[in-house]
């Protein structure tokens, strides 16, 4: 698995968690709703700035959104 799914997987999961629709993660972040959508699908890859962005708008540290779960 590499870093862009290992990312999707827990945006996904912390998006949830905090019951939040990708719309309103986007709205917090400055980004698109699309955009969004694309990184939980792992079809975009986020930059660092914008992990960033999603880190923030979660509450959450960035290296949160980038740990590998365990096996």
């Amino acid at each position: 698995m590499d870093l862009r799914e290992v990312m999707a997987i827990n945006l996904r999961r912390i998006r949830h968690d905090k019951q939040l629709t990708q719309e309103e993660l986007a709205d917090r972040a400055g980004l698109s709703a699309r955009y969004v959508g694309a990184i939980e699908r792992a079809s975009k890859s986020a930059s660092v700035t914008v992990l960033g962005r999603i880190a923030d708008a979660l509450g959450v540290e960035a290296a949160v959104l980038l740990k590998r779960p365990k096996q």
